[in-house]
């Protein structure tokens, strides 16, 4: 799951090396921490949030085949 809200995030800024991702879980939950750099904010989050909606189901859906729950959040 780390992986791949790291490769999608990475490829959408412009400062990849500031890129982190935390991630954390119990038994039902997975949470995920995006930190990317303040002038990549815009490009992660999108226009009216679409792209970082798109981030968060695909997240949601890798983890239903895992049988669990994804929270993200994205931060700089």
């Amino acid at each position: 799951m780390r992986e791949l809200i790291e490769l999608l995030a990475k490829s959408l800024v412009d400062n990849s090396a500031a890129v982190q991702v935390d991630q954390t879980e119990d038994e039902k939950t997975i949470f995920i921490v995006l930190k990317v750099a303040n002038a990549d904010m815009g490009k992660v989050i999108g226009k009216q949030g679409k792209i970082a909606r798109a981030i968060r189901t695909l997240a949601k859906a890798a983890g239903a085949k895992v049988g669990r729950k994804v929270s993200v959040e994205i931060t700089s």
